[in-house]
């Protein structure tokens, strides 16, 4: 073990970002396949990370999103010099994110300048948009050494889930598989209701392939039970709402057994192209050019307005006309022709 490489990545905070970092840890197992890549992430990320077979371990990080916690940085950085880290890789872009690799002694601390981290980051690089526009290019480009800018074949993610997974969480949820083709509905957005598409659409879909004898699936967080509550009414009842009631382990495991996923550009989305199932990702406020899906499976629908994307958390003009301009039969008709 004495000539494996051992790296720390330090983790982002949003679930979808989490999935696309996969890209990151296949580039880096391609050029040093021996090497041992911990993830120091935010607890939550844990049951990504154990489907993810390039991750050796994960570290909990017990501060919470945009809490500094100086002293317990300090502490969990005094903890981590046991591993012999030979390098980190910081991936969010804040200062704070920076510092447990410093006080760990990581002779070899990579990352984008951000909020500026010189003295923090020793192998420090300045990020081009232009030649890097898409975040898993950002994400990839850290594995290569600093100055060579030809980024190889980025493999897409690939969550790995075991068939006792998807029973267990079948068996919790009171489900089963044999009644009809399975449409799974992720209608929410923790981002902010800028990215969500309106549930009187989501139902209208819902309703169209429950008439065609498809099962349909609601996901999302606590946080999204009111809307996924909304849609099964005007669904005349006849969706399985797990909103809330499921983990993230047994949403993937569910989420595997879909025919079809309809989303939002939310972290369930990218969970849904990770696992190669057929998806339509519905996008408002945001840019597929920057955080597509990827997955040869899946199919953008956007209407592309003149004022989007403006990556805000509420609509700035009080309209939200780039997703309640997007009706229910383009999505519809997207996914048909992508099933066919």
């Amino acid at each position: 073990m004495s000539g494996t490489r051992r790296i720390l990545i330090v983790g982002p905070s949003w679930a979808g970002d989490m999935v696309m970092a996969q890209t990151l840890f296949t580039a880096i197992k391609a050029r040093q396949p021996d090497a041992e890549i911990d993830v120091l992430a935010p607890g939550w990320s844990r049951p990504l990370l154990k489907h993810m077979p390039e991750v050796h371990q994960m570290i909990d990080m017990p501060l919470g999103h945009g809490r500094l916690g100086l002293s317990e940085r300090w502490r969990m950085g005094r903890a981590l010099r046991a591993n012999g880290y030979d390098q980190a890789i910081v991936l969010p872009n804040s200062l704070k994110s920076a510092l447990i690799p410093l006080f760990a002694d990581i002779p070899k601390r990579t990352g984008w300048v951000g909020e500026m981290r010189y003295g923090l980051l020793n192998d420090i690089r300045r990020l081009d948009k232009q030649r890097l526009p898409m975040m898993v290019q950002r994400f990839v480009a850290l594995a290569l050494p600093s100055g060579e800018e030809a980024l190889p074949e980025i493999e897409p993610p690939r969550l790995t889930v075991r068939p006792e997974e998807v029973e267990k969480a079948l068996e919790a949820m009171g489900l089963q598989r044999e009644k009809g083709p399975i449409l799974a509905l992720c209608p929410g957005a923790e981002f902010g209701p800028a990215k969500r598409w309106p549930e009187p659409f989501y139902a209208e879909v819902a309703r169209y392939y429950i008439d065609q004898g498809w099962q349909v699936w609601l996901f999302g967080s606590e946080k999204d039970a009111c809307v996924c509550a909304e849609i099964n009414s005007q669904s005349r009842s006849s969706c399985v709402d797990m909103s809330g009631q499921t983990s993230l382990q047994q949403a993937v495991a569910l989420l595997s057994l879909s025919d079809a996923v309809i989303s939002n550009d939310s972290g369930l989305m990218h969970v849904a192209a990770a696992l190669q199932r057929p998806l339509v990702a519905v996008y408002g406020s945001t840019d597929p050019g920057f955080t597509p899906p990827l997955n040869s499976k899946a199919r953008i629908v956007r209407l592309g307005l003149e004022c989007s994307p403006c990556f805000k958390r509420q609509c700035p003009l009080g309209h939200l006309n780039c997703l309640r301009q997007l009706t229910p039969s383009q999505v519809t008709e997207t996914l048909d022709r992508l099933l066919a």
